[in-house]
């Protein structure tokens, strides 16, 4: 662990009193699993970055696909009629992939942007219906949504909504594993005033809690009752994560109105984000003569798309969607034993390429990751003291062992 020679940087999510004291973690090379930082130590990074680098570090077909573009065409508007080849070619090839045959893709810059074109698409779908009442949006207790105005107006976790007054007045939260508790609010203030339902299949940041047995379906089900929209936040989700299928929404038959992407779309190597738009929502504005006055200029960059298509190229020729299923069980039989030791109350594993360890004290988090450095293990805590394990799909049966080990001596 080396400290930077700046002190200009202002982390996200910090106490930047503690990192100013200590000096932060320089991450200066990553191959496969590992990482190492400025002073030559190596690590199992446990979490893919965050959660997105799903093919693993130092891939240089990624990195040779983006510099070719980027020689070629770095990037030009997407506004109007105008798009590159490359970008085309990418939002054709996701159409293909989506749960929801036909499905449009509106590119973003990550994941918070597709959380709040979302939010306002589906108010502006619901206006072209003669709707125009059906504006509140709905997310769920311990959910992460981003951290823009929608996203955070969503989110179920108080911290990231304190001390900035009302971001977003149309925003309501409901019991993240009671599908009750979401048609509670339904009866309370009546379908005709509710936009969208926004669910991560799989609570991510702020915990790592697996779906309840059921419960998927039956929210899908009550939002299809009620003329309410389902949105997947599959930021963490999407392009294999879930194992076995693209998406978590194909694994649960979700057959959501649109899809929230990020991450693994590019496994992290540039930023970029993507919405997946059932053919029915498109429809309104497909039609001639509407216009969604909504766009970001990074949207579907051209180096971007290039990254992302090389990206799925070794996703499906390395059959990395079947990597992440085996790592579902290999997670699980490796964390398993965990639960015996004092420091851990409950591991959560077994859907997919994502696990957490939850530790029985969360005030203990801070110090727990600093011991998993010392042990050779790159890794944070999500909501109250979850340990992420997000491992890249490229990590095998024996690292998986290896890093079950080194966390277990790190929290004895």
């Amino acid at each position: 662990m080396t400290a930077s020679t700046s002190a200009g940087l202002w982390h996200g999510f910090a106490d930047m009193g503690a990192v100013s004291a200590t000096g932060p973690f320089v991450v200066a090379k990553g191959e496969g699993v590992h990482i190492w930082d400025t002073a030559g130590n190596k690590y199992l990074d446990a979490t893919a970055g965050l959660w997105f680098t799903n093919v693993g570090h130092g891939r240089t077909q990624i990195a040779d696909a983006v510099a070719r573009q980027l020689s070629t065409l770095a990037h030009y508007s997407g506004f109007g009629d105008i798009t590159s080849d490359v970008t085309a070619a990418l939002a054709d090839r996701l159409s293909g992939l989506a749960p929801i045959p036909g499905s449009k893709v509106f590119f973003t810059s990550g994941g918070s942007d597709s959380i709040d074109s979302a939010v306002k698409l589906a108010r502006r779908y619901w206006h072209e219906q003669g709707k125009p009442d059906k504006k509140i949006v709905v997310g769920r207790t311990k959910a992460y949504h981003g951290m823009h105005v929608g996203g955070t107006a969503l989110s179920g976790l108080p911290p990231n909504r304190e001390n900035y007054g009302e971001l977003m007045t149309d925003a309501a939260t409901v019991d993240w594993d009671d599908a009750k508790s979401l048609l509670g609010l339904i009866e309370r203030i009546g379908a005709d005033n509710i936009a969208a339902f926004f669910c991560e299949p799989i609570i991510g940041a702020g915990g790592i809690y697996l779906p309840p047995k059921g419960y998927l379906a039956e929210v899908r089900q009550i939002c299809r009752d009620n003329d309410v929209l389902f949105v997947a936040d599959e930021v963490v989700t999407g392009f294999g994560r879930i194992g076995g299928s693209w998406f978590a929404s194909t694994r649960f038959d979700l057959q959501p109105d649109m899809i929230a992407t990020a991450k693994g779309l590019t496994s992290g190597y540039v930023p970029m984000g993507a919405v997946f738009i059932a053919p029915h929502i498109a429809e309104p504005f497909y039609a001639g003569g509407v216009w969604w006055r909504h766009g970001y200029t990074y949207g579907g960059h051209a180096g971007a798309a290039a990254a992302a298509m090389a990206n799925l190229d070794i996703i499906e020729s390395e059959g990395l969607l079947e990597e992440a299923a085996r790592l579902e069980s290999d997670l699980h039989v490796a964390l398993a034993p965990l639960t015996d030791l004092p420091a851990v109350s409950e591991v959560r594993s077994g859907l997919g390429a994502v696990s957490a360890v939850q530790l029985a004290d969360p005030a203990t988090a801070p110090a727990t990751i600093a011991a998993l450095r010392r042990h050779g293990v790159s890794g944070r805590a999500a909501g109250q003291g979850a340990l992420q394990i997000s491992p890249a799909f490229v990590m095998t049966a024996v690292q998986v062992a290896e890093l079950a080990e080194r966390i277990s001596d790190a929290l004895s």
